[in-house]
C-alpha cells in the first residue's frame, strides 16, 4: 500500500481567510474549500473553476491540503495522490 511521504511538512497553521482567500479577492465564488498543511492559504476545490488550491500547490510545491469543509476530516497529498 502506498503511503505519503510528505507528513513532515504538515504544520500548524491559521486559515488564510474564512473563505477561499483568492476568490474573495476577486470577487468569485467556489463550491468546496482546501487549506495547505504548509502554510494555511485557503483555496477552492477542483470543482470550482477556478481550482486555486491546486494552483497553490504548484506554485509553492505544498504538498498536503485538508478539506475546509464544515463535517469533513480528510487531508490529500497532490504529489503521492493518496489521502493521508
Amino acid at each position: 500500500m502506498q503511503q505519503c511521504t510528505h507528513t513532515d511538512q504538515i504544520q500548524d497553521v491559521q486559515p488564510s481567510a474564512d473563505g477561499c482567500q483568492d476568490c474573495l479577492n476577486t470577487g468569485d465564488t467556489w463550491v468546496n474549500l482546501r487549506e495547505c498543511l504548509s502554510c494555511g492559504q485557503v483555496g477552492c476545490c477542483d470543482s470550482s473553476k477556478n481550482k486555486h488550491a491546486t494552483r497553490h500547490f504548484h506554485e509553492s510545491g505544498h504538498p498536503i491540503v485538508q478539506s475546509f469543509e464544515p463535517g469533513q476530516d480528510w487531508r490529500w497529498c497532490y504529489v503521492d495522490e493518496i489521502l493521508v
